[in-house]
């Protein structure tokens, strides 16, 4: 029997099994510093390999629609933080301001790449326009991210400086990024037919992340800094978000003029946040400790936008089919 698609997936599954894990067998000393080396060496792996899977071809193919990602990049670096900031006195008190940390910092983050290039997809939009988009917005998030950080996030200076955190992406992210798209022609066709391995260490190299994080958060006793209430109105807030921003990502496409199959792309790649980029980029710039309550709102926004998204995009297919036979039955001959 098939999983009802509103229950979780297995990758949310085995995120909430590592917070488990981490909650009741936290790593410290020694065998803390060896996961936070293999950490290290996870994620640039992860770089690398996603360096040499992106195409050349199909970035080139959707790069003239300017107009396009103008709006998306509009979304992601100042819709969503602005929405962050007016809403703080509004949702604040729903959650600890630790919390709210994580809320705003989920906010200046980069678009994911892999899920709003799959819903595309499924929804028949623009893909070209869509590989590229979510593609430069996590290229333009190793830059733009760290700064919003430090501008609108911790502004009093708790995470790294702007400067030295982006330096340190690049060296972590950007580099292995960079080698593996040069090396694209040789190993690319390798990694296509072992997709498999690109998701084992996608997913492993989160997982990883997740376990040291929440093992240093609870060690400074994270989930006594966070009651029941709190984690009830985070959900709360992460819905508000995404509400927020799957509604004026609509609107602004239509009173825009865009087509509905440029209208998908713009509201799959401008609504959504990255996991997988948000983790590693946390783990960067704030303190080992304080790093489980920064991204535990961009986890459970994560695991929403996935479950609504694919509605919506069934929605969306369902009504590009519809009017795909309408069209059918107006050309079909009188019997």
């Amino acid at each position: 029997m098939a999983r009802s698609r509103y229950l979780p997936d297995n990758f949310t599954l085995a995120l909430v099994a590592t917070v488990t894990l981490a909650s009741l067998w936290p790593a410290s000393g020694a065998t803390a510093h060896f996961f936070e080396r293999l950490t290290t060496v996870a994620i640039g792996l992860l770089f690398f390999l996603h360096g040499a899977k992106l195409s050349r071809e199909a970035v080139m193919g959707g790069i003239t629609h300017w107009r396009l990602h103008l709006l998306v990049f509009g979304a992601t670096f100042v819709m969503f933080p602005l929405l962050g900031l007016a809403l703080k006195p509004v949702l604040t008190p729903l959650v600890t301001p630790e919390l709210y940390t994580g809320v705003l910092f989920l906010c200046v983050l980069p678009a994911t790449v892999q899920s709003a290039i799959a819903f595309t997809s499924m929804a028949r939009g623009n893909m070209p326009a869509a590989i590229c988009s979510a593609s430069a917005s996590t290229m333009l998030g190793v830059f733009i991210t760290p700064l919003l950080v430090n501008l609108i996030v911790v502004p009093n200076g708790a995470a790294s400086a702007s400067f030295d955190a982006i330096g340190r992406i690049l060296l972590q992210l950007m580099v292995p990024f960079v080698a593996g798209h040069l090396l694209r022609p040789w190993i690319g066709g390798w990694i296509k037919r072992r997709a498999s391995v690109l998701t084992l260490v996608d997913r492993g190299s989160i997982l990883l992340v997740v376990y040291t994080a929440f093992s240093a958060a609870v060690i400074e006793g994270l989930w006594k800094q966070v009651p029941m209430s709190a984690l009830a109105g985070l959900l709360v807030v992460c819905a508000v978000l995404l509400a927020l921003a799957l509604f004026v990502t609509t609107w602004a496409s239509r009173a825009l003029g865009f087509d509905k199959a440029d209208e998908i792309t713009i509201v799959f790649c401008g609504s959504k946040k990255s996991l997988a980029s948000g983790i590693p980029m946390a783990k960067v710039l704030f303190a080992s400790h304080a790093v489980g309550a920064i991204v535990l709102p961009l986890m459970l926004f994560h695991q929403m936008q996935l479950m609504v998204c694919a509605v919506l995009a069934q929605r969306y297919a369902r009504r590009k089919a519809d009017a795909a036979a309408a069209e059918i039955e107006k050309v079909k001959p009188a019997a």
